[in-house]
């Protein structure tokens, strides 16, 4: 073969071939003008058209990209968080059991992933939709007669919010809407949006214990709603929906045949004298998405684990749902392989007391703020029943210092170093969300500063406000 080959040049006129032969260049104008050029494949030439380029850099985030917010994030990072530099910070607006040590996990869980690390069987790879034998383990701990499950209804993620971004992805296209609670988990927002979707909110009322507005639900339903989000219990206001409760609102998405996305991360976190049924033990027809995790119940949520457990009524979601939920997982290749080496032993092993002890905890660190916040003139609390959550309404019209819930909270951290997240990142203005997980000695001390903050800003009732100091 000679010893020929060919480089592409660009010039003002377009793009022409160079052939070197021999160390010699003989230069060319292209095939049948000057927009050809060759490239020389294996000693053969063949003709390709030229690209064009551009002419200076511009690159561009994508649509998903620009329309993807956080509401919690957007209102957070616009505050004027300067705490009071002489009392120690105390941060009530984390969703975090860990924060502060106080909460750790169950030794039996610790041994668990060190025992699987130990094994060396789960450092490559797993299948996108899990371990079939880790998938049985959460089938088998979550199965019950009346909602039973199999490990092929079990699609393992990382963490409950990718949970959610599947289970949204799979039901709903651009241009559909969902139906989200108000107030509500501010992911199901930022997920929608950036898909595409339209996000209708459903009213929570916080004199019926944040029960659903069942009529002001169903009169947003309509040909493009895709599926509605039942959070039970919720996030951010510590409600448990009865059974009844919940039976109602699998009426209403049984009339309109809509499937539902059950975010039940919180379903064992409940406090003792209060129940919380899970959605699919109570529907006959209405399939089921139902979306958890380790996060909560275990207090390991740095560990993203978490798992869809599809409840399929009367075969509704057939094949293609399924198909559809392992296409998207294969997207990434799926939750840690570690975690689901110790999912078995997790599940199974882990102490009766763990939990007990978690949420004696919780219910009383919220009967504590509750009770402490609920003789605040001008806040009115709402006492949870689950989760690590309790909402606190603010009468505006006593604060006129204050133009909003963004505002009240911002003054807060600046006067007594305490952050409660504003619910108007729950769409929800005028209240704010605390979180209880913090050492009960540091949630009497917060309730202490917020009911001098009070106190001091109170303009209506402030005479009362003397009265009930202690």
């Amino acid at each position: 073969m000679e010893n020929k080959s060919y480089v592409v040049q660009m010039n003002g006129n377009g793009v022409h071939n160079k052939s070197i032969e021999n160390g010699k260049s003989l230069s060319g104008n292209g095939v049948n003008g000057k927009d050809l050029h060759h490239v020389s494949v294996r000693g053969a030439l063949y003709p390709s058209k030229a690209k064009s380029r551009r002419q200076r850099w511009d690159v561009r985030p994508s649509e998903m990209a620009n329309n993807t917010l956080n509401p919690i994030r957007a209102i957070v990072d616009g505050m004027k968080l300067t705490p009071n530099p002489e009392k120690p910070m105390i941060a009530l607006s984390i969703g975090d059991p860990t924060v502060f040590g106080n909460l750790p996990t169950d030794g039996a869980v610790l041994q668990a992933m060190k025992d699987a690390i130990d094994s060396q069987k789960y450092n490559g790879y797993a299948p996108s939709v899990g371990y079939l034998k880790s998938r049985q383990a959460v089938a088998n701990f979550y199965s019950r007669p009346e909602a039973p499950l199999e490990a092929e209804d079990v699609i393992l993620t990382s963490g409950c919010s990718q949970a959610i971004d599947l289970a949204i992805s799979v039901l709903c296209n651009p241009g559909d809407n969902i139906l989200v609670p108000c107030p509500g988990f501010s992911l199901y927002k930022t997920l929608a949006v950036s898909m595409g979707i339209d996000v209708k909110l459903y009213n929570l009322l916080p004199e019926k214990s944040w029960e659903v507005d069942l009529l002001q639900m169903e009169s947003l339903i309509d040909e493009r709603t895709s599926c509605m989000i039942v959070t039970n219990p919720s996030n951010p206001c510590g409600s448990v929906f009865s059974k009844e409760h919940l039976q109602k609102i699998i009426k209403v998405a049984s009339r309109h045949c809509l499937p539902i996305l059950a975010d039940e991360i919180y379903s064992d976190m409940v406090f003792p004298g209060c129940s919380c049924s899970s959605m699919a033990s109570l529907s006959s027809d209405v399939p089921i998405l139902s979306c958890g995790g380790l996060a909560k119940r275990w207090l390991v949520p740095g560990w993203r684990m978490g798992w869809i457990l599809i409840h399929d009524r009367n075969d509704v979601f057939g094949s293609k749902i399924r198909q559809g939920l392992v296409k998207l997982s294969q997207r990434i290749l799926g939750a840690c392989s570690i975690i689901q080496g110790a999912l078995d032993s997790i599940l199974n092993n882990t102490p009766p007391s763990f939990y007990s002890k978690t949420i004696s905890f919780l219910k009383t660190n919220s009967e504590i703020c509750f009770n402490e916040l609920s003789t605040v003139p001008g806040l009115n609390p709402v006492m949870p029943s689950g989760a690590m959550y309790l909402m606190v309404g603010i009468d505006m019209d006593r604060f006129p210092d204050f133009k909003n819930d963004v505002d009240f909270t911002e003054r807060l951290v600046t006067e007594q170093s305490v952050f409660c997240l504003p619910a108007s990142a729950f769409e929800y203005p005028n209240y704010f969300r605390i979180v209880v997980t913090v050492p009960e000695e540091m949630m009497v001390e917060a309730c202490s500063r917020i009911r001098e903050f009070c106190q001091r800003h109170n303009r209506a009732g402030s005479t009362e406000s003397t009265d009930l100091d202690h």
